[in-house]
């Protein structure tokens, strides 16, 4: 039994929802967002759009998949009216020496100890936006799932090293420091 999925999404003010050809279109005062309802798993479940509010109801109470889709559902429908009010960012730090990061149009440029820059292509509906220190910087969007890939694609590129403390950070991880080896 899905407990997300109990409780129909609420569409604030300024939100308008509506379902067309297989999709539900969510726009608001940052953007518009498309949650497709053919996919395979999708199909397990009814979206209903009634008084302000988005209800999501399963095909089968019973069937394990279509109740496990019934919460995935609520919640991609959720994100996707909170993307278009209030958008998602995630704040990101480096530590070590000389790394840094720089951003020019659309091109993400990060210094962090190759022998070369690391020069990224900003995705559409992304922006990045330094912070006070050329470490710091924030990742921000409507589209929840693509801020948090293009977050995940700059972590991996110098991942947290436990010896040394250097790497690339999201600002709320902690890293466990590890004693190096002794003589």
């Amino acid at each position: 039994m899905s407990r997300a999925g109990k409780y129909p999404v609420k569409l604030s003010e300024g939100v308008v929802a509506s379902i067309a050809e297989d999709k539900l279109v969510v726009k608001g005062p940052k953007g518009e967002l498309v949650v497709p309802l053919d996919t395979k798993h999708a199909g397990l479940v009814d979206v209903k759009i009634e008084e302000g509010c988005v209800a999501v109801t399963p095909k089968d109470a019973d069937d394990k998949t279509s109740s496990a889709m019934w919460g995935t559902m609520t919640r991609n429908i959720r994100n996707a009216v909170e993307g278009v009010t209030q958008g998602f960012s995630k704040d990101m730090r480096m530590n070590g020496v000389g790394y840094k990061a720089s951003v020019s149009g659309k091109k993400f440029t990060l210094v962090v100890g190759f022998s070369h820059d690391v020069v990224m292509e900003v995705p559409e509906g992304i922006t990045v936006t330094m912070g006070e220190t050329p470490t710091e910087f924030t990742i921000s969007g409507i589209d929840k799932c693509a801020v948090g890939l293009f977050a995940d694609k700059i972590h991996k590129i110098r991942k947290a090293d436990p010896y040394k403390g250097k790497g690339i950070f999201y600002k709320t991880e902690k890293v466990r420091r590890k004693e190096g080896k002794k003589k």
